[in-house]
């Protein structure tokens, strides 16, 4: 009886561990892939890797002969999942991901409904850059980066584009405007 009981729990335990390893990973963010895209991916493969899903390819670019540099994925039904920039190689790869889509979250849980404060508790920041109506906040040793709009910066700031924002300068509460990889 003890024997069966053991081995019950055995395998118990080992039925849970391959269902945590078998985690959807349909909006999951990594270091080399966010869902079923792949860092590697080549632009060419799009059909298949998102082939329950509708491809948008810039059409302007197409008629003239070109390749479509921007690309948007949609969920069938029509939620907006990611708009994707290819490179100009000979064989383009995805250069730029823009996460449209609120369900994409990092290893870490942070997506576009977190907040800087979020984002300050899960990575370190390496670098702020201020352009004209956003504040970009790039990620040490990753490609990740977020967009904050100036809307979100107290006023003393948010209304000043020769000033260099800083990390203290940002409130805590500020939501993310874009998530975005940069794979180059």
């Amino acid at each position: 009886m003890k024997n069966t009981i053991i081995a019950i729990l055995i395998c118990a335990a080992f039925i849970l561990t391959q269902c945590q390893g078998n985690k959807d990973k349909t909006f999951l963010i990594t270091k080399n892939s966010i869902g079923r895209l792949e860092k590697t991916s080549l632009a060419r493969d799009l059909a298949v890797i998102f082939d329950q899903d509708s491809i948008v390819k810039d059409s302007t670019t197409i008629i003239r002969g070109f390749d479509a540099k921007k690309i948007d994925i949609y969920e069938k039904g029509g939620s907006h999942l990611l708009t994707l920039t290819t490179s100009s190689d000979s064989i383009p790869t995805i250069e730029n991901v823009r996460i449209q889509d609120p369900r994409f979250e990092t290893e870490e849980g942070i997506g576009l409904n977190s907040t800087f404060k979020d984002v300050k508790e899960k990575y370190t920041i390496s670098k702020i850059v201020t352009s004209i109506n956003n504040v970009i906040v790039f990620i040490k040793d990753s490609d990740l980066y977020f967009t904050i709009d100036k809307k979100e910066l107290p006023s003393n700031v948010k209304y000043r584009s020769d000033v260099q924002i800083e990390e203290v300068q940002i409130p805590d509460n500020a939501k993310l405007k874009y998530m975005m990889l940069g794979w180059k």
